[in-house]
């Protein structure tokens, strides 16, 4: 598939500026950032007081973007953050390279209506690869960061330290396009429940719950919720998924009770900070793995 010539996404960069969305260059044809890394950075411009980020550096001043775009057919990226978005992406079975994974329209409209909402008419693009991309303004006063899987399976969203490829650029697999809705909505307040950090509980014992099982079964969920409260920060998702894994054979032994672990990981995840939905989803998924591969009590 060929580019869209340079005035098609130099326009696209302009319209995306005139929302008050700051953009940058994508290289042409792709979603990569054009910009230089910091290895490459001539201290020089705007890195003169030293090396600044895409996300520092995308712009809504017109001047600059035609003086970008001017150089070559490049793609359009959104930085989330400065532009004051929340972006939901959701996926398609394809993106995620397996049929059997869920689709994230579909995801999310249940989502919603569990929820009991429809779901929100906002500003939304359908990506090259077929997926979409709902433009929520983000509340006032909150700085959200990226997730993967935290809302559900197949909804991720962008937001600071994130970006998104505008409509009009271009992949060989196909165009940003713009759907419909040409304003922008505010994020709902359910969806912002579901993607705000907890707030971080005092830490003090973990007490858990009277149960009928083994002792090496509650030791073991003791000695891992100790390691999820003790994760440092970037690691707690991981040591919440690792140490669920772990419990997950006592579970499939019967010496402990599946609600029992699950409320003693979420109140662990929680208390460092972990958004309760990012905790049930990640609990849930690696319960449900560890007990389809736990190995017999007796070939442990």
């Amino acid at each position: 598939m060929t580019h869209n010539p340079p005035s098609v996404l130099l326009s696209a960069a302009l319209d995306a500026a005139e929302r008050g969305w700051h953009v940058f260059p994508l290289r042409p044809g792709t979603k990569r950032p054009a910009l230089h890394g910091e290895t490459a950075c001539p201290r020089t411009g705007p890195c003169a007081d030293g090396h600044r980020k895409w996300e520092d550096r995308a712009t809504t001043d017109p001047d600059r973007i035609r003086a970008a775009w001017e150089r070559a057919p490049f793609n359009v990226g959104i930085a989330t953050g400065p532009s004051g978005l929340i972006v939901i992406d959701l996926d398609t079975p394809e993106h995620k390279g397996s049929p059997d994974a869920p689709d994230g329209a579909t995801t999310f409209r249940a989502l919603c209506e569990r929820a009991g909402h429809t779901v929100p008419i906002t500003f939304r693009t359908r990506t090259a690869s077929g997926g979409q991309h709902l433009y929520f303004t983000a509340p006032s006063g909150v700085r959200l960061a990226n997730t993967a899987g935290t809302v559900a399976a197949s909804v991720d969203t962008r937001a600071w330290g994130g970006y998104v490829v505008a409509a009009g650029s271009t992949l060989p697999t196909g165009t940003y396009e713009a759907l419909n809705a040409p304003e922008t909505a505010a994020l709902p307040g359910w969806l912002l429940s579901s993607l705000q950090p907890a707030p971080a509980r005092p830490m003090g014992p973990l007490r858990l719950p009277a149960v009928d099982g083994s002792r090496a079964a509650v030791a073991a969920l003791e000695a891992e919720c100790a390691n999820v409260t003790a994760a440092p920060e970037g690691l707690r998702n991981v040591t919440l998924n690792r140490s669920a894994f772990k419990v997950g054979r006592f579970v499939a032994w019967g010496d402990l009770p599946r609600n029992v672990a699950e409320e003693a990981f979420q109140a662990a995840g929680e208390t460092v900070g972990l958004t309760p939905a990012e905790c049930r989803t990640t609990i849930r998924s690696a319960l449900d793995s560890s007990l389809r591969t736990a190995r017999p009590r007796e070939a442990a």
